[in-house]
């Protein structure tokens, strides 16, 4: 005798629905990161391409949300649809959440330097850069007002070492860093000063952050006055702070184990009449 087969429960749409909206927002993430990484469109359409996928991710959650309730009161199948929406959403928009929350908690800046009123100019990076975007201007005092109250450590540095030493130090830690340098001039003594701009990707979407490096003497060693701007956005999460501070601190670190030069002894004066003196 055949056994009666009972009647599945039917498969949540809701379930389906939000696995499939938060797949399809991973795929727009992921697709923003490959774009962005390899440079392929500039980053106004990558901020838009992501930033899509995000939205995305969180309509997958609340539809999974949905479908928590629907499967509840009907009993239908398609909780680990659901739930699997729900965890990679999550996992989504975890990051750009918590960096939500850390740029309320910093001011609307992205442009970082060491000197406010005579910041390093962005000579060769400014024929880089689009009409879309940040201005090659530094913002003025109020920026700078901002960042001391943000960041009162960001200063010029000084090292004790005459301006060549200090350049090629630099030099070395912008090319360990993969910095790419757009424009280098080593300092010449009485006549110019050192300068290097360089531009920085970010680490996950490799966007371009620009750099202005400009080293003068002083006295007998040297100051080191350093910028780092966003080209793209009116806040910077903290990184263009966090990249000056980090590279003057290997600066400093480098030349503190550099003894500086010094000048040759001066030759005893001779004694009168031609002959040494004696006590």
């Amino acid at each position: 005798m055949a056994r009666r087969r009972l009647p599945e429960e039917p498969l949540s749409r809701f379930a389906v629905w939000s696995r499939r909206l938060v797949l399809f927002s991973l795929a727009v993430v992921l697709l923003a990161i490959v774009i962005a990484r390899a440079g392929l469109l500039d980053t106004l359409p990558v901020l838009v391409t992501l930033g899509a996928g995000l939205v995305l991710a969180v309509l997958g959650i609340l539809v999974a949300f949905v479908a928590f309730g629907v499967i509840w009161q009907s009993g239908a199948r398609g909780f680990g649809h659901a739930v699997t929406a729900l965890a990679l959403g999550a996992a989504l928009i975890a990051y750009p959440s918590y960096l939500g929350y850390k740029a309320s908690k910093l001011p609307m800046i992205a442009d970082i330097t060491t000197d406010a009123l005579d910041p390093p100019r962005f000579e060769a990076i400014a024929r880089l850069r689009t009409r879309q975007a940040n201005p090659v201007l530094y913002a003025g005092l109020y920026t700078a007002e901002q960042q001391r109250a943000m960041w009162p450590d960001i200063e010029p540095l000084m090292v004790n070492v005459p301006p060549e030493a200090a350049y090629e130090a630099t030099m070395a830690l912008v090319t360990k860093r993969k910095w790419r340098v757009v424009n280098a001039r080593s300092p010449q003594a009485g006549r110019r000063d050192g300068f290097i701009e360089a531009v920085a990707l970010t680490p996950i979407m490799a966007f371009r952050d620009d750099v202005a490096i400009r080293i003068r003497a002083v006295g007998p060693g040297s100051r080191i006055d350093m910028r780092s701007a966003s080209r793209y956005g009116r806040i910077d999460f903290g990184s263009n702070a966090a990249r000056v501070r980090s590279l003057l601190d290997d600066i400093d670190d480098v030349t503190s184990v550099v003894k500086p030069e010094r000048a040759p002894p001066k030759p005893a004066a001779p004694a009168k009449g031609g002959q040494s003196a004696r006590r």
